[in-house]
């Protein structure tokens, strides 16, 4: 298997990891691996449980732990597992490992193993058309009008069925699909720039909460914001050299172990990176803040009172 040259660790290094390896590093074995050897299912190594429900998928090299709900890459797992911040994380990696000791992911190994049917194939993108995924954006507070602008409907396959779900695509084709009840990846992964050449740049960590922003600012003048979605906190570095043209870097992570550490190690790199969380402090993220307030504090507010832009 292969191994990093030398140099130090960065967060791209670390990602590139190989989870299952690194686990094991740690202590943790599987209680099972399914699917041809692509599927581990651990005791979850960030609490205490009976049964193993924290998964590892071998394919793309990503964790979800089932009673958390949440995971991620091997940077939001270091996150949560070590406690903490991005700057400590890289300094114990550096000083724990060289980057010849760890064994770099080779999605080739598992190709043959987990067959193509197992992977998830887009089979074709339209405008929003059907009305449970309508329906899903109302539950989430997003107007169907909103969402047609920066999204598809998008009908995907995976081992042999087919799904549909609202689609957003990413700078390199690929895209983040939701439903009411799956949130799935198209490869490939990547970040997705709205970018008009401007001075400022709003950050989300996912595209629910970029359309929460598009939502509630529904007079914003178009062109005076670039925008990114990270499609995932952990692609934050990805983003950097784009976020790095923009004079003011306005942040909207989730109130998350790993989005909080990101908010931070971003404000640790100058004044220009503004913190915006404080909107939705008590819920996790902006597109949950948005529902609970059209559930619980629109009917207190008086007419004519709007949300302040903040921006």
């Amino acid at each position: 298997m292969e191994k990093f040259g030398n140099g130090l660790f960065s967060l791209a290094k670390i990602r590139e990891i190989d989870m299952v390896g690194y686990l094991e590093r740690l202590g943790f074995a599987p209680e099972a691996v399914k699917k041809n050897g692509t599927d581990y299912w651990y005791l979850s190594p960030l609490r205490k449980e009976t049964g193993a429900s924290f998964h590892v998928d071998a394919v793309t090299n990503s964790w979800y732990d089932f009673g958390l709900m949440g995971g991620g890459n091997l940077v939001d797992f270091c996150l949560r597992y070590y406690n903490c911040s991005i700057p400590d994380l890289l300094a114990k990696f550096n000083a724990d490992f060289s980057p010849h000791q760890l064994t770099v992911f080779d999605a080739a190994l598992h190709e043959g193993r987990a067959g193509k049917e197992s992977k998830l194939a887009v089979t074709n993108v339209r405008p929003l058309y059907a009305y449970p995924l309508k329906n899903y954006l109302h539950e989430r507070s997003i107007p169907v009008a909103v969402a047609d602008g920066f999204c598809s409907e998008v009908a995907y396959q995976i081992n042999g069925n087919t799904y549909y779900g609202v689609g957003f695509k990413n700078d390199s084709g690929g895209y983040e699909i939701r439903n009411k009840n799956y949130k799935q990846s198209s490869s490939p992964k990547d970040i997705t720039t709205i970018a008009f050449g401007v001075d400022s740049v709003h950050v989300f960590e996912g595209f629910m909460d970029f359309l929460s922003w598009q939502t509630l600012h529904p007079y914003a003048e178009p062109g005076t914001a670039d925008f990114v979605v990270l499609n995932g906190a952990g692609m934050f570095d990805r983003a950097l050299p784009f976020l790095e043209e923009h004079d003011v870097v306005r942040l909207w992570l989730d109130r998350d172990v790993t989005g909080k550490a990101y908010t931070q190690y971003a404000l640790s790199m100058g004044p220009k990176y503004r913190d915006e969380s404080g909107w939705y402090e008590k819920h996790k993220d902006l597109n949950e803040w948005q529902v609970q307030k059209g559930e619980v504090q629109k009917p207190r507010m008086k007419p004519g009172l709007r949300l302040p832009v903040g921006s």
